[in-house]
């Protein structure tokens, strides 16, 4: 994930994007144009350029997006129930490397999301196959306007149009109901025309919601009316001459602003407020306070119109990505026909666009026949005409349309990965085939706005993560049990109750071979063996009875610690099985064991997946084995061991296991197969141990008693390992 920022007066972006063959070349080139070789003469226009430190991709194809990380879903899998997902650029790279142009960029953060195409769910080794690394490198060009002429309102700007565009900007102040945007006295080449072209707003992707207004008539008047334009920023326009070369476009630019005045619930509501309706307000059940019954039903007081209702938002910061909003001095928000109520959601911190915004509305049952209550959802400035196509659309942004009835009367809408900037919830109260009835009417509509990082926190099948990328956190959710989809909803993979229980008991009790080894251990009196090998089990079992998803889950301890002890006894069970087949004396393979019980430890904490980290003791070991196997053969004339038998029914089969067991461990492991590959895994780990114990020493019976003291004690010795002991 990548974010770059753009200013207020960008003129182009280009973003180029190179793997790691060309990454040298990359930045040693030439910078790009970024809109066209041509407007490199213009005075008006610099050029800056930025770049991140290349980066490894992952599995998972090119997606780019303004405001937010794009909601990404190269896999096809499903949303949650109403969620609304906002399309995404995207940007197939076959090649290279790869550039994108865009012209007037919309000024804030852009995202870049990077990765391969998905995997084939194979569980490769760490460090035991050579992998081919993919490098994502981005670079980014901008070319900003120096020269920016501001458009105050009613103030007409006289301009003329050769060669270069003229760039304008006009600052629209908050509670803007209407912008107008008009050219007077359009002259080409001194005589009536307009042929002009104006381009308002800045573009993004992969929508583009830009105004484009072509004047070409003989009239010397051209117009462009925008409602509900975006509050509280500058607003670009672009004037370019449709003209040939040489010829001057002259006019007046004009820019109109229709104010719109808000009646605001103010805080005297909530501080002058008895118990009684304090206790009221609680169930969203508190009377209207004197300011509603001030305003009369054409919506003016004191002869000023007013145009929304305006509710104080009380944003709370539970966590991080994770913000609870609530109306200051009520639960429930008072819902009309003469204008829209409105609330404002404040997620301009920019930190808020890594979770999803949840919204919940529910109607009392009091709500009349006939009659609904419409809302919509916006960014930058809310809707404050609602009609009765119920169109959810401001100047430049598609909204979210939510609706309300008697018969329906709750609804919801989820958004991952808002934009950063203030969100808008606008209600008002419709009745589309009596409209006489909405007269009277007020409804109370119960609101839940929240911020989450991850809805129903990934339910029982995903978890919850928090990633970061540069200092910019977001939220997402890791699957399991074959579940999956943004919020782990999607079911069409995933495993019943009967499949995860039959996973989790054949990981389980296939550790339960390794009674083999332990019963034979304990037999040969090989009893540090048989402990390692009680160890492996234990914690075997109880690390994949952990390791499990859904319903059949037990963990007796922390799960890193499980995991941890697991790939511990796996490592260590195959050095003392190598070691004690080289038949060392007893002081010098206690000595090992020990050291390369150290040694596990240190290099599974340093990596505990890479595959050298287990195999590397491991090879030592057998190297210890064959070199003691060939003194002995050297030593005595003949092949170690001696015993044909020995080679046939034990050696041979329990080499053969253990070869089994790495090719599956090492080649043959996928996301689909483990559950029966690495109970084989298990099994064959074990059944090679059980094979390849050496045999007790012949004519030596264990803890054999010597002689006999004349005080009645015995000293007890054991002839292979030399301990003494008295009984």
């Amino acid at each position: 994930m990548r974010r770059a920022g753009t200013g207020t007066g960008g003129a182009a972006v280009a973003v180029p994007v190179a793997v790691p063959l060309l990454l040298l070349l990359l930045l040693a080139r030439s910078s790009p144009a970024a809109a066209g070789d041509g407007k490199k003469s213009d005075a008006r226009l610099v050029s800056e350029q930025f770049s991140q430190a290349p980066q490894k991709l992952a599995f998972y194809s090119w997606y780019f997006r303004y405001g937010a990380p794009p909601v990404i879903n190269p896999l096809g899998t499903s949303f949650p129930d109403n969620t609304s997902v906002q399309p995404s650029f995207l940007l197939k790279m076959l090649h290279s490397n790869a550039s994108i142009n865009i012209s007037h960029p919309a000024p804030g953060d852009w995202f870049v999301a990077a990765h391969l195409p998905p995997s084939s769910h194979k569980i490769e080794v760490k460090g035991f196959v050579p992998t081919c690394a993919y490098i994502f490198q981005p670079d980014m060009v901008v070319v900003r306007v120096v020269e920016v002429s501001i458009l105050e309102p009613d103030v007409p700007l006289p301009q003329t149009l050769l060669s270069y565009p003229s760039y304008l900007k006009v600052f629209v102040p908050e509670y803007t109901q209407e912008l107008r945007l008009e050219l007077q006295g359009c002259v080409s080449n001194g005589s009536l025309g307009c042929p002009v072209r104006l381009t308002v707003g800045s573009a993004t992707l992969p929508g583009n919601f830009q105004k484009v207004l072509t004047c070409s008539g003989p009239t010397q008047a051209c117009r462009l009316l925008l409602p509900s334009p975006p509050w509280d920023r500058w607003l670009q326009v672009t004037a370019k001459s449709l003209a040939g070369p040489r010829v001057s476009v002259a006019f007046s630019a004009v820019a109109a602003l229709t104010a719109c005045r808000p009646w605001s619930v103010n805080f005297q509501h909530l501080l002058q407020s008895s118990p009684n309706q304090s206790s009221n307000a609680s169930t969203g059940l508190l009377p209207p306070t004197p300011s509603y019954q001030d305003l009369d039903r054409r919506g003016r007081v004191g002869g000023g119109p007013f145009c929304l209702r305006s509710f104080p938002v009380l944003r709370e910061d539970v966590d991080v990505v994770s913000v609870r909003f609530q109306p200051l001095d009520r639960v429930s928000v008072l819902v009309q026909s003469d204008m829209p109520s409105v609330m404002r959601l404040n997620l301009n911190t920019g930190m808020d666009s890594g979770g999803s915004l949840t919204i919940s509305m529910r109607v009392n049952k009091t709500v009349v026949a006939d009659t609904s209550v419409v809302a919509c959802v916006t960014v930058a400035s809310p809707l404050l005409s609602f009609n009765a196509s119920l169109s959810c659309t401001t100047a430049f942004f598609e909204g979210h349309p939510l609706s309300l009835s008697a018969s329906s009367p709750t609804a919801n809408l989820i958004i991952p990965y808002p934009e950063t900037d203030n969100w808008y919830l606008s209600l008002q109260l419709m009745c589309p085939e009596r409209p006489e009835e909405c007269e009277q009417a007020s409804v109370l509509v119960e609101t839940t706005l929240y911020l989450v990082p991850c809805l129903n926190d990934c339910g029982p099948y995903g978890q919850c993560l928090l990633l970061r990328r540069h200092g910019y956190l977001y939220a997402g959710c890791s699957c399991k049990a074959g579940w999956r989809g943004w919020s782990c909803t999607d079911n069409s993979t995933a495993q019943t109750a009967a499949q995860q229980k039959a996973a989790a008991l054949l990981l389980t009790l296939s550790n339960l071979v390794f009674l083999a080894p332990i019963a034979i251990s304990v037999h040969r009196s090989l009893l540090v063996e048989a402990s390692v090998y009680a160890y492996t089990m234990f914690f075997s079992t109880f690390y994949h009875a952990c390791d499990q998803p859904g319903e059949a889950v037990l963990c007796i301890l922390n799960y890193d610690t499980l995991q941890y002890c697991d790939f511990l006894g796996s490592g260590v069970s195959i050095w003392v099985t190598v070691l004690c087949m080289a038949r060392l004396k007893a002081a010098l393979k206690y000595v090992l064991f020990l050291l390369g019980a150290l040694v596990f430890a240190m290099s599974l904490q340093l990596d505990r997946r890479a595959a050298w980290n287990t195999m590397g003791p491991c090879l030592f070991a057998i190297v210890v084995m064959v070199t003691m196997w060939v003194y002995r053969c050297g030593r005595r004339r003949h092949c170690y061991p001696h015993s044909w038998q020995r080679w046939v029914f034990y050696l041979l089969p329990g080499i053969s296991m253990a070869a089994v067991a790495i090719t599956i461990y090492t080649s043959m492991m996928t996301s689909d197969n483990y559950y029966y590959t690495h109970s084989i895994w298990h099994m064959l780990l074990a059944g090679s141990a059980a094979f390849l114990l050496p045999p007790r020493e012949q004519h030596t019976k264990p803890w054999a008693c010597s002689q006999k003291l004349t005080c009645h004690y015995e000293i007890c010795k054991n002839h292979r390992d030399e301990l003494y002991t008295v009984t």
